[in-house]
């Protein structure tokens, strides 16, 4: 392919920061065929990516000038100002598409911050780690303006599966610190269970298999409460969380008999109870949600 033909069908892109996560997304918007400018404070760091095509840029001002999309991924909100604030001036008429990682409130104020500089804002979360960057398997999430979503989602696509979420710039945000917990939460509950058929000396390779099987039961679990939850009934049809406070002593026994730290299920147990201290005993476990979102004045 051409440079002239490729300058003609693959938006330019300027890719700001170059530690890990921001030299994948580089690399998979070259590997696209998207002309891309890089700039990082380190100079050396955008060498690799000068050998493969990348236009390394001498400053903010001349990064942000070379391309009309610019994707930012650095340290924190406070880096990306100490960047952009002095070359304000020449975002206007750009996109700023947003993959620092940072807090709902912070990427509202972004948003604004870009809107009176004359610039589109998009905010963004990388649901990956840097070497699942440019699969079309992995998730990144956006929200922000709808339509400057959709005029940038193929070279968006470049860097992953791009999914809209609101026009609330904070959204993906917010569903980025919800999914992270969920991961944690469930890697933790891998983690017990692997310790805890570990004692009986079974390894973590062949008990992964049935925790991964069985997770395809639990989405269909999520699923089936995902109405309870928005509806605020939970109808204990399935499963109670009386029976699961039963069940779940089961654990704690088995748990604590082969010398397994229970903190994890204790924690779990404490929550089921004050579900049913509320008087969800006779719910089904979605009702714990009562629990966890507490009318702030109560916390």
């Amino acid at each position: 392919m051409n440079a002239d033909h490729q300058n003609a069908d693959h938006q330019a892109v300027t890719v700001i920061g170059l530690g890990s996560m921001g030299s994948a997304l580089a690399a998979a918007l070259l590997d696209r065929g998207h002309p891309t400018t890089v700039w990082n404070r380190s100079a050396d760091k955008a060498r690799p990516l000068a050998d493969r095509g990348a236009r390394p840029a001498a400053t903010p001002g001349e990064a942000v000038a070379a391309s009309p999309l610019v994707v930012a991924c650095v340290l924190d909100y406070e880096a990306l100002r100490t960047v952009l604030d002095p070359v304000a001036d020449t975002l206007a008429g750009k996109v700023l598409v947003n993959l620092t990682s940072g807090s709902p409130e912070q990427a509202q104020e972004m948003a604004v911050w870009a809107r009176s500089q004359g610039a589109d804002y998009l905010d963004g979360a990388i649901m990956t780690t840097p070497p699942g960057v440019g699969s079309p398997e992995m998730m990144f999430l956006y929200s922000g303006a709808h339509g400057v979503f959709e005029a940038h989602r193929p070279t968006l696509a470049a860097l992953g599966d791009p999914l809209y979420l609101s026009d609330d710039p904070g959204i993906a945000s917010l569903y980025d610190a919800a999914l992270l917990g969920l991961m944690w939460s469930t890697m933790a509950g891998w983690l017990h269970g692997t310790a805890l058929v570990g004692a009986e000396k079974t390894p973590a390779t062949a008990f992964t298999p049935v925790a991964l099987r069985w997770l395809t039961a639990v989405a269909g679990f999520l699923t089936t409460y995902a109405p309870q939850v928005d509806a605020g009934r939970y109808p204990g049809d399935d499963a109670t969380i009386d029976v699961q406070i039963a069940a779940i002593e089961h654990l704690l026994h088995a748990a604590a008999s082969r010398g397994v730290d229970n903190a994890l299920p204790e924690l779990l147990k404490s929550t089921m109870e004050q579900a049913r201290a509320a008087g969800h005993g006779s719910s089904s476990f979605a009702g714990v949600i009562e629990v966890l979102r507490k009318p702030a004045a109560d916390q």
